[in-house]
């Protein structure tokens, strides 16, 4: 199941949509929520800034591999998504895309009117925040001329890996979304170079040993104790300058920066709409993940509690929960009765 870019401009031409349940956020969190909401027979609407669904796994992270989804050993990001969307299927999900959410406006009944920079208003009897990090931006090194390549050669995220096909790389960082592409790109550029401040990785394990193998191998250069120190080309990027602890600078011919120091969470709009905010992130009761506003619940990473991890089958837990609190706004007059799926199957609306 694929939400097209002509599905979310006929949403956006109608300009008023009505469904029971408005989440703000279609990342692998927001879907699953449309899964659990459709069992207790809620239906969904979505709406997200990026212009496809996926939230950052397909937006930044669409081949790489995620370990800890129960059932799946393995499964890339993107493979995650489509899975989703097939498992929401049934329960038939409006989606608008492209735009980015505004303002709430609470109703005489409760309800909420959620607008978005294109004016488009859904009216909904639950608002459910699963921005992930809420609107993001790469972290940037400080270094001179940086903005003048960005699109000539540097770039903060990888969304075509074939974009690098036989080229000259260098990655710049020491975490997974580092390690994680340096081996995948090993096999696709021409050279990869990989550039870390430090003689050890914020990354997974496993990640770092394949890397430094790769390193003994051949594969790859690894650079240690460097940090980046400038650009340079004439029009396009042509050369980075590496500077090592000694100080001493070495300049490398490469067709391809790619920076990845992770992402500054910005919580845009959000932030003003009488939620309590604890370093940038949405406090949540987690009897049901609500925020203590009626009605609005938030979910995933954008949210936090004691002992908060901020991991998917985490984010999938908190849907669960917020679906059965949230039945009571949607169907008022009837009781929740909750059976397995095993016993009731998945109906579809």
């Amino acid at each position: 199941m694929q939400a097209s870019k002509a599905d979310s401009q006929s949403l956006k031409a109608n300009n008023n949509i009505t469904t029971d349940i408005c989440i703000i956020g279609a990342g692998p969190v927001g879907l699953f929520a449309v899964f659990e909401a459709g069992l207790l027979k809620m239906r969904c609407h979505l709406i997200d800034a990026l212009p496809q669904i996926g939230g950052q796994l397909s937006e930044i992270y669409p081949h790489k591999p995620i370990y800890d989804i129960p059932g799946y050993p393995t499964i890339n990001a993107q493979e995650l998504i489509d899975n989703l969307m097939e498992q929401i299927k049934p329960f038939h999900p409006s989606f608008t895309l492209g735009e980015r959410v505004e303002a709430l406006e609470r109703q005489a009944d409760g309800s909420y009117y959620v607008i978005s920079n294109e004016q488009t208003v859904i009216h909904a009897q639950v608002v459910v925040i699963a921005g992930g990090l809420g609107s993001f931006e790469p972290r940037k090194p400080e270094i001179p001329r940086l903005a003048e390549f960005e699109g000539k050669g540097v770039s903060y995220m990888v969304k075509n890996p074939e974009h690098y096909r036989d080229k000259r790389v260098v990655i710049a960082g020491g975490g997974d979304s580092a390690l994680d592409w340096t081996v995948f790109l090993s096999d696709v550029a021409k050279e990869v170079t990989l550039v870390h401040r430090s003689d050890s990785f914020r990354g997974a394990p496993d990640s770092a040993e394949k890397v430094f193998s790769l390193a003994e191998r051949g594969k790859i250069r690894l650079l240690l104790h460097s940090n980046l120190r400038r650009v340079d080309g004439n029009g396009v990027l042509t050369h980075v300058g590496i500077v090592d602890k000694e100080k001493k600078e070495t300049m490398l011919e490469t067709d391809a920066l790619i920076p990845l120091f992770g992402l500054s969470p910005k919580l845009g709009p959000i932030a003003h709409w009488g939620l309590s905010i604890d370093k940038s992130a949405i406090a949540v009761d987690t009897a049901d993940y609500s925020t203590g506003v009626e009605r609005i619940y938030a979910i995933g990473d954008i949210n936090t509690y004691p002992g908060k991890l901020k991991l998917i089958l985490c984010g999938f837990h908190e849907a669960a929960l917020m679906a059965q609190s949230a039945f009571k706004y949607v169907h008022p007059a009837e009781k929740l009765s909750f059976k397995y799926t095993t016993v009731n199957g998945v109906n579809a609306f």
